[in-house]
């Protein structure tokens, strides 16, 4: 298991580091101000012995601390909640190791409060540090070790760690194992291995929930399993299902994937006067279905022509080859010579650069940037998610670009490709089911850059846009369900969980009718009176 921590820190924990600890309990009670209704929870769980050292190096903030509100957003990673009216926690825990969790989770469940579990990650709607009801926060932040074994293929990783960290410490022990997960390095590794997770290397060897071989899990009375003890039903559920609607992952195991000592990677942008119309539309039937080593990303956006007042709209064509630009060229000719990927705008690099580079930054820049958070811009934005299982016609393409072209400029589309690896998993392999048919996952984003907030006339005439291209996209997206990705959650898909017609409505959007029965059959056993609950979690009827 994991045996130490990592030397990585966050601002969050550099706040920590200021205030001053002590081993007396009295003036430990000065750095955890206590406020009206949260006495018995303090009480609750500070020591019951005169030795408090152990305790007073883990954190117990309420409202009235000064570090209160500084730990809280630093963590927030959408920005849009960083406004007074988010509901915040009543008190936040920040453990350092797996008894002071415990302790946190029998002291919430005693004194009637929720809790919500943050791994730091991106959260697009702020689930895990906002709730409109008392709650607990245990935030991850100081529990964050990564061990790495290269002779075992294999990595346990703390859920406070996020995927820069993950891949960082990976290339400091090999440069031919790597893990397929995103290429946000933001992403929190708690949460997001718990909604399926998918990246660069999903063509190849599926999500990241696919190459979880083992958990160190905390379930709802405190007992602490691992995927023997557990039981392959909840194995199988927190693996895509939404690991925290069942209990608290406080480490996962992963498998390391072989990858070649270089990759190769291109970027090259096509406009509608160079025929990216055609060219999309060929991509649609080649990307999902060439060789498993190429993953061809698309980001699709509306810009104005040079100083005109025409648009156009521009596709940016992001690739990466597991292999040598010898092979990926010969291949592209056979395959796509409409893209035209000319030799010199091929790099090869490490699969380290690579994240590098499909963040937006030159492969030059000094990959110690993946561990520093603080360094890389945060989101501010809504999205909501689509897969594609039947190529958009050309005529529906054109539709989507002029609505496009009607947006402020605040919105993109990034469109991932899968096939290959994912379409040899069924549907029931783990709770996520978007495999075999997928020809394209698309996220649709519009950003509230420029605006004071997420509730401004410009604000929420950009979030009834988003709206109005989900309903554009109606006839050339998945049906029966509509199919939505659960790592993206969207609570317009609806938050009602009272009887299963209610969950359905977005449960089958994420799961399908199979997992999302299954998933609810699992969490009336692990979790009867359903503490574990937010909105969008795994129901108990």
């Amino acid at each position: 298991m994991v045996k130490k921590y990592s030397q990585i820190r966050s601002c969050v924990f550099l706040l920590v580091l200021c205030l001053s600890f002590s081993n007396s309990w009295a003036n430990l009670s000065s750095l955890v101000d206590v406020t009206p209704g949260t006495e018995n929870f303090i009480s609750c769980i500070q020591p019951k012995s005169n030795n408090v050292t152990s305790f007073s190096q883990q954190l117990i903030i309420t409202p009235v601390n000064a570090s209160f509100i500084p730990i809280w957003q630093v963590a927030v990673q959408n920005t849009r909640f960083l406004k007074p009216s988010t509901p915040k926690p009543s008190i936040i825990v920040t453990p350092v190791d797996e008894t002071l969790v415990q302790k946190a989770l029998f002291c919430a469940k005693k004194h009637g409060y929720e809790m919500r579990i943050r791994s730091g990650g991106h959260d697009y709607e702020g689930l895990s540090y906002t709730a409109d009801v008392p709650f607990v926060m245990l935030d991850f932040t100081n529990m964050r070790s990564i061990d790495v074994d290269v002779a075992n293929r294999s990595a346990w990783v703390q859920p406070g760690a996020v995927l820069g960290e993950l891949y960082y410490s990976i290339s400091q022990k090999t440069d031919t194992l790597y893990f397929p997960a995103g290429v946000c390095p933001t992403v929190g590794v708690g949460g997001y291995m718990g909604g399926g997770g998918y990246g660069n290397l999903l063509r190849k060897y599926g999500t990241a929930a696919d190459n979880v071989v083992d958990v160190r899990f905390m379930d709802v009375n405190g007992n602490i399993l691992d995927r023997k003890s557990m039981g392959k039903d909840l194995f199988w559920a927190i693996r895509g299902g939404g690991a925290s609607s069942f209990g608290i992952v406080l480490a996962w195991k992963l498998r390391l994937v072989p990858v070649p000592e270089k990759v190769t990677v291109f970027i090259l942008n096509k406009t509608l006067e160079e025929g990216a119309t055609k060219i999309f539309h060929k991509y649609q039937y080649v990307a999902p279905t060439i060789d498993r080593n190429l993953h061809i990303r698309t980001q699709v956006f509306a810009e104005y022509i040079g100083n005109t007042t025409k648009k156009t709209i521009r596709i940016m064509f992001e690739g990466i080859y597991q292999g040598t630009r010898d092979t990926l060229l010969p291949l592209l000719d056979e395959k796509f010579p409409e893209l035209g990927v000319r030799r010199e705008i091929c790099e090869e690099i490490r699969s380290i650069q690579s994240t590098v580079v499909f963040w937006g930054l030159p492969s030059s820049t000094p990959i110690e940037i993946l561990t520093n958070r603080s360094a890389i811009a945060k989101l501010n934005n809504k999205s909501k998610s689509d897969y594609v299982r039947t190529p958009i016609p050309i005529h529906g393409l054109r539709k989507i670009w002029r609505k496009l072209m009607q947006n402020d400029g605040s919105a993109l589309l990034m469109i991932n490709p899968f096939g290959g690896r994912m379409a040899d998993y069924s549907e029931s392999a783990i709770p996520y089911p978007h495999r075999a048919g997928v020809l394209l996952q698309i996220l649709k984003t519009v950003n509230f850059n420029g605006q004071t907030s997420d509730t401004t006339p410009t604000s929420l005439k950009r979030i009834m846009w988003l709206r109005s291209l989900d309903e554009l996209l109606t006839p050339y997206v998945s049906k029966n369900p509509r199919e939505a990705y659960s790592n993206y959650n969207d609570l317009d898909l609806g938050v009602g969980s009272s009887n299963y017609e209610e969950a359905s409505l977005w449960g089958e959007r994420y799961w399908k009718r199979d997992n999302f029965q299954k998933l609810i059959r699992i969490k009336a056993k692990v979790d009867p009176d359903n503490f574990f609950r937010r909105p969008q979690s795994i129901p108990v009827f």
